[in-house]
């Protein structure tokens, strides 16, 4: 009995060292011969899934594979009045290239609703050179239809400094004027971030916007302070999802031509 009972014990043992061995295996308890291991190329490489493939535009400034065609020049398809959103944009096609605001028609929206995005838009001043201020050449695009990136003949026409071109209307000023003269075209080249908000409706994160005027950076990821007021303090006063972009009206004869965008 006593031979036996030895035996069983040891049979035990051994199994019970066989799981601790087979344990520190898969968590050793002494140190490598290397600490930290070393890094090989392999494990800070991301295959998959692979990178999607668009074709750029052939011409800085024309349109990627990818981008929703807002405005080349031959209809106004994508727009409808804001005044009355059953009925066409009232605003002018000039010699199939661009477009030309109809003063006192209204603004103009798109048929699609966007949130972040990257927009490319091309203005020019009205050809006669009337008016100061901003009364000179003033219009705007309103992303999500409320906050408004500042379109206005800048060149030689003072005016406040969060109102001018490239300005986030009464909330941020350009950091450069980079207008280009009236009878010339300008370029915005736009990355905006919409704003984020809570379940309960409360702001989360506010609208950030990027934007490059002639080429040149204007808004460094500015912040957006909200809706774009004409008297009081910017703010968010509701949540909301994605919106129109719109452009407005403000009784100047301003063109715009090869306005193209890409949801991000």
């Amino acid at each position: 009995m006593k031979l036996k009972t030895i035996w069983l014990c040891t049979l035990v043992t051994g199994v019970f060292v066989t799981k601790i061995s087979q344990a520190q295996q898969g968590n050793p308890s002494t140190p490598p011969a290397v600490s930290p291991m070393p890094m090989k190329p392999e494990m800070t490489e991301i295959w998959e899934p692979e990178v999607k493939l668009i074709s750029p535009a052939t011409k800085l400034g024309d349109a990627p594979s990818d981008a929703i065609i807002l405005f080349d020049g031959k209809n106004l398809d994508q727009w409808v009045s804001q005044k009355d959103k059953t009925k066409p944009a009232p605003w002018k096609i000039v010699n199939n290239d661009h477009l030309e605001v109809v003063p006192g028609s209204g603004d103009i929206q798109t048929k699609m609703q966007f949130g972040d995005c990257q927009l490319h838009i091309e203005f020019s001043a009205p050809d006669a050179v009337e008016g100061a201020g901003q009364g000179r050449g003033n219009s705007g695009v309103f992303f999500q239809d409320r906050y408004e990136l500042q379109i206005l003949d800048s060149y030689s026409n003072r005016t406040y400094r969060n109102g001018q071109a490239a300005s986030i209307y009464k909330d941020q000023a350009p950091l450069v004027n980079a207008m280009r003269g009236p009878l010339e075209w300008n370029t915005y080249d736009v990355i905006y971030t919409a704003p984020r908000f809570k379940a309960d409706g409360q702001l989360d994160a506010p609208a950030r916007i990027t934007v490059l005027h002639n080429g040149v950076l204007v808004q460094n990821n500015a912040t957006i302070n909200g809706l774009t007021l004409y008297i009081g303090l910017h703010n968010y006063p509701s949540a909301h999802g994605d919106d129109v972009i719109h452009l407005q009206d403000h009784g100047n004869k301003t063109q715009f031509r090869n306005i193209w965008i890409r949801k991000l």
